[in-house]
């Protein structure tokens, strides 16, 4: 019972670090928070003339879980290079295992502005059905787990928060700039198709895309994505669990 509570604590304490202290002393960092989906939204349904609104909507909300997830690098590296927080976790009873999902709660509670907004616009423009809503949050729970132990595993092998900059600008090119997202990889000519196909938000775009109902994926495609994305997901889980470095040796 009492590592349980202890576990509880420190999952919420990573909450009021990371997210709510934020939140409430630097308001702005809200207004950053919605308007990063949106950029690309907005774009995007401006040049299609409203005609890809609802691809761009589904294709916001993996782009801000993905953020959301990946972002946590640069949380954690600072919160482990200028507070030293995770030398001082490591030597409490804390495991990796906590800290990585309080860090993670903290931030979808970072990301709430963002994803209300979205889930808005999507009740409005994008009428999915049940089946397609529980697809559409099971893909997304997935890539934001994906990014998450990504970030962690990042987060371990910098050594200052500048370095930490560096990797969020690789992984944003590749997560962000790579994969069709925001509209059907059919707009990308070939051959370039096989370079966002490197990126696994590539497979969860095509994912939501089909749910969405605006492309058309055959029903192996559809299986290839799920197994792709979930293995991917499996993967970086275990690494960031068994192989980061979480201890200086």
């Amino acid at each position: 019972m009492t590592m349980k509570r202890n576990g509880i604590s420190q999952l919420y304490a990573s909450i009021l670090v990371n997210a709510i202290f934020a939140m409430v002393n630097y308001p702005i960092v809200l207004i950053s928070t919605i308007l990063a989906p949106f950029s690309l939204l907005i774009v995007i349904t401006f040049v299609s003339h409203g005609t890809l609104l609802p691809v761009a909507i589904a294709g916001a909300l993996v782009m801000t879980m993905i953020s959301a997830g990946t972002s946590m690098q640069q949380d954690l590296s600072h919160l482990k290079n200028d507070f030293k927080l995770q030398d001082m976790i490591v030597s409490s009873p804390a495991t990796a295992m906590i800290y990585l999902i309080g860090m993670a709660l903290s931030e979808i509670v970072y990301s709430i502005p963002a994803l209300v907004v979205l889930l808005i616009l999507a009740a409005i423009y994008v009428h999915a059905t049940l089946i397609g809503a529980i697809v559409m949050f099971f893909v997304i729970t997935i890539m934001f787990i994906f990014a998450v132990s990504l970030g962690f595993v990042l987060s371990t092998l910098t050594s200052d928060v500048v370095q930490s900059w560096a990797f969020g600008g690789i992984v944003s090119t590749i997560l962000s700039a790579l994969p069709p997202v925001y509209y059907p990889i059919t707009y990308i000519p070939m051959p370039w198709q096989y370079l966002a196909y490197l990126s696994p938000a590539t497979y969860a775009a095509e994912i939501m895309q089909n749910t969405v109902g605006l492309t058309n994926f055959s029903s192996t495609t559809i299986l290839i994505d799920w197994i792709v994305i979930i293995a991917v997901a499996a993967v970086m889980v275990y690494v960031a669990v068994k192989k980061a470095k979480w201890r200086e040796d």
